[in-house]
């Protein structure tokens, strides 16, 4: 059975796994590790490493609960795999122009490794909706905050 929910690409799933891993081999026991020393320290009502290790802990445990809801809810979707290389599925690499022949490449990945600065946009924002299906030639008119945009599809590739 296919598990069905929002998708990311494989390196994606790898972050999200190395960042638990991360926390749950690493920072979660130099904490603990603070926090069993300050406590027996004594009085730990005034006692700034307790406060603070406890306070840290909580975070990382929360940020810990929260990757492994999120790494049981994504679908891992191999862009490699796509069949329809002509047109804009999750994964592909997609080189646009706006009226003003602006050029700019964008990548499709999952809303959870986004990251505008290197090129990759979320699979639901509203450039990502726009383009989704596109082939080569195709414009898609987007509406943004800043007011509606054109593009028009350059190339699509998959890496």
């Amino acid at each position: 059975m296919q598990v069905q929910g929002p998708p990311i690409t494989p390196a994606g799933m790898a972050a999200l796994k190395a960042r638990y891993d991360l926390l749950l081999g690493t920072e979660r026991p130099a904490i603990v590790e603070i926090v069993s020393w300050a406590a027996g320290n004594g009085d730990r009502s005034e006692n700034g490493d307790y406060l603070y290790g406890r306070k840290k802990m909580r975070e990382i445990d929360r940020e810990l609960t929260h990757l492994i809801k999120r790494m049981k809810a994504l679908r891992v979707v191999d862009p490699a795999a796509q069949i329809d290389r002509s047109r804009v599925f999750f994964g592909a690499r997609v080189t646009i122009a706006d009226q003003d022949d602006s050029e700019q490449t964008v990548q499709l990945v999952g809303d959870d490794e986004q990251d505008a600065t290197a090129g990759r946009i979320g699979w639901n924002s509203p450039l990502a909706k726009a383009l989704r299906g596109a082939s080569v030639g195709d414009l898609r008119t987007v509406r943004l905050p800043s007011g509606t945009r054109e593009w028009e599809v350059l190339s699509v590739a998959y890496d």
